[in-house]
């Protein structure tokens, strides 16, 4: 028998072998996990909280015992009775390692907590909101009219507003009489019209007049991170933003291993549904508390997701999405009590309003994206990426409007990345490397100056995130050290100590700090090869889009996503991202899904507005399009092996290199501008 047992820590996919008996958080602490302590591992502070996984994992290739880790021990029952732990919760000072385990480190328990980056865009909202408070004066009852105070509520409101076929929920019946007695009858009522052809919905009833407005959630439901924005139903405004991770992590980092947990574990898709509505329900609570206000004001959310978000989200088996001809249950806007997917802190009545899906693939992320750039409106071509674990794209103009999901994975959110980490303080998130002496300097998230200026000071360097590992495989192409074909070449090829061998292949030394306990940064074989993989998927999916237009080149890009949002247009050129066009025609849209929730949740007119463009959107399946896959094959080079590039190279020089043919690959100390 095994003296050691195989560690696997979600989310951030750090594996390795410790010995059995070891603690999880000095294990944790062995592979650089970030599983937050302050008592010293004496169990009193909790914040070394883990929770475990049991039975199969067919992505990770193990199967988890229940006596995986040590029993609860007599600290951990102690610090139970009296502060309590969530159902499923371990102390990772307490719990020890017996066998081969997966272990989820919560948002909370992680020292460097991630940085949402789902802010709410700056826009002007028309203001059409679905459910508006009526303040109205009810008739007593009385013992000569013998009906009920709903109906005279209903009667209130065709006599002095003309909302006619009142309908009302029996979480929101039970609390009537109350309110209506406590108002002495004169109340307001916050009344949903959802312009679909529906009967008038009672969500919520107020004592008096209410003066404050009503509320709103615009949630955008991503396979990562789930952000949401509280907006106030009169004017717009947003009062409060605030995010947190997809516990859905735990269960598989991209879409299709979800969809396979559900396949592969009976039970696994309720295991999800479970997760993510109790996520909801903590995002719903956090706006509120950050708003200051009471979360029973809260008459309405508009949510936007993936199809497979979209499907777990409701209680709907995924399985047909994760094979041709990917069946949707539905993929008609929906508009439904809120309670029924957990959105149970806000007002009982409330409603949630998803919108339509367009296609398996290509969800009501996408659609809200549309709906906040809508390029049907333009005469331009506009190529629209809505980059993350899955990259949503649409093309198009006046003339007509396409569609394609592509499947990026996990690499342009830090994971799979041997340095990699979610975007939190400590990250690197921009780097520059000198094409002469190939020298790095970098920024972190959390400090505004460069390592090489002195006012840098000594901050906490921990890894390395999303857009610091695009400009990084970047960067080391233009200084010369990756070729074309992503291979970095060594030390005599290069001309720097920084590039080091790792088995048969090299790596680039960014930051090692390995002396003084801190960590060592690289960029491996292995991370260029999965950067290749994802920004390749995100190339063929925009060329395919292009071929279906006819054309070779756009007008402008718009990058959309929190992802997209903080990547530099330069650097996704430089890797071939995105088709080349001028820089300038390069923007962001910023977390463009999350603004098209927001106009969804003002205007019933967008509403109606999206439901009638998604079913004009063309969809192509890029999973039965044999041009895909060519255009995948050339999109490995780095930027690319087919396409001109005269807009790139107008901006930048690219080194001629090839380290497979036993080049100098010197970099030629050529300069380029920067961008």
């Amino acid at each position: 028998m095994s003296d050691d047992a195989l560690v696997i820590f979600t989310p951030s996919g750090k594996r390795g072998r410790v010995a059995k008996g070891t603690p999880v958080l000095a294990a944790a602490r062995a592979l650089g996990v970030d599983l937050d302590s302050v008592c010293g591992g004496r169990g009193i502070c909790s914040k070394c909280q883990i929770a475990p996984g049991y039975g199969e994992f067919p992505k990770h290739g193990v199967t988890v015992g229940a006596d995986a880790l040590s029993p609860i021990n007599a600290v951990e029952e102690r610090y139970d009775r009296i502060r309590g732990l969530k159902e499923g919760r371990r102390l990772g000072c307490q719990a020890c390692v017996m066998g081969d385990v997966v272990i989820d480190v919560p948002a909370e328990s992680q020292v460097h907590k991630q940085v949402i980056r789902k802010s709410a865009t700056e826009r002007v909202m028309e203001m059409d909101p679905a459910t508006r408070p009526l303040y109205v004066e009810v008739a007593e009852p009385s013992m000569h009219e013998p009906s009920g105070d709903l109906e005279r509520l209903a009667a209130a409101l065709e006599s002095q507003w003309q909302i006619k076929g009142l309908q009302a929920d029996l979480a929101v019946m039970a609390r009537l009489q109350p309110v209506l007695r406590k108002g002495n009858w004169q109340v307001t009522a916050a009344v949903q019209e959802a312009g679909d052809g529906t009967a008038p919905r009672l969500v919520a009833l107020f004592p008096g007049y209410r003066e404050a407005p009503l509320y709103g959630l615009a949630i955008d439901l991503g396979s990562t991170t789930i952000a949401g924005h509280l907006v106030a139903l009169d004017d717009g405004r947003v009062l409060a933003s605030s995010g947190l991770m997809n516990p859905q992590i735990r269960f598989g980092e991209d879409l299709m291993s979800r969809v396979s947990y559900a396949m592969m574990n009976p039970g696994g898709a309720a295991e999800m549904t479970t997760a993510v509505r109790g996520a909801l329900a903590t995002l719903a609570e956090a706006l509120a508390t950050e708003a200051g206000i009471d979360a029973a004001a809260v008459v309405e959310a508009v949510i936007v997701c993936n199809p497979v978000m979209h499907h777990l989200l409701l209680g709907l088996d995924p399985v047909e999405l994760g094979q041709a001809p990917f069946a949707l249950a539905t993929g008609h806007a929906l508009n439904l009590a809120a309670a029924e997917i957990g959105l149970t802190p806000i007002a009982a009545g409330a409603r949630a309003y998803l919108l339509p899906l367009i296609a398996g693939h290509v969800g009501a992320d996408c659609a809200a994206v549309a709906l906040s750039e809508a390029p049907e409106t333009r005469e331009d071509l506009s190529l629209i990426v809505d980059v993350g674990t899955n990259a949503e794209i649409l093309l198009g103009n006046s003339t007509r409007v396409l569609a394609c999901s592509s499947p990026t994975g996990p690499a342009f959110e830090g994971a799979q990345i041997s340095s990699g980490q979610r975007a939190a303080p400590g990250a690197i998130e921009r780097i520059e490397i000198d094409p002469v002496t190939k020298e790095p300097r970098f920024r972190i998230i959390g400090n505004a100056h460069w390592s090489d200026d002195p006012d840098f000071g000594t901050p906490t360097i921990t890894g390395i995130c999303g857009s610091g590992i695009i400009e990084a495989v970047a960067e080391m192409r233009l200084a010369g050290i990756v070729d074309p074909s992503g291979l970095i070449g060594s030390a005599e090829q290069v001309g720097t100590a920084r590039c080091v061998p790792m088995g048969r292949t090299h790596e680039y030394v960014i930051h090692d700090a390995s002396a003084e306990g801190g960590p060592r940064i690289t960029v491996t074989q292995g991370d260029i090869r999965a950067i290749q993989l994802a920004k390749s998927a995100l190339y063929a999916g925009a060329r395919l889009l292009m071929d279906e237009m006819g054309v070779d080149k756009v007008d402008r890009v718009v990058l959309a996503g929190a992802f997209g949002a903080h990547i530099s247009p330069k650097h996704a050129m430089v890797l071939g991202m995105i088709p080349d066009v001028p820089l300038a025609a390069v923007t962001s849209a910023g977390n463009a899904a999350g603004t098209g929730a927001r106009m969804a949740l003002c205007s019933v007119a967008a509403r109606r507005g999206i439901e009638a463009q998604v079913r004009r959107i063309i969809k192509i399946e890029t999973a039965i399009e044999p041009r895909f896959q060519e255009h995948f094959v050339a999109a490995n080079a780095i930027p690319h092996a087919t396409d001109p590039f005269p807009e790139l190279t107008a901006v930048v020089t690219l080194p001629e290199v090839n380290f497979n043919a036993g080049g100098s690959g010197d970099g030629g100390g050529r300069r380029r501008r920067r961008g």
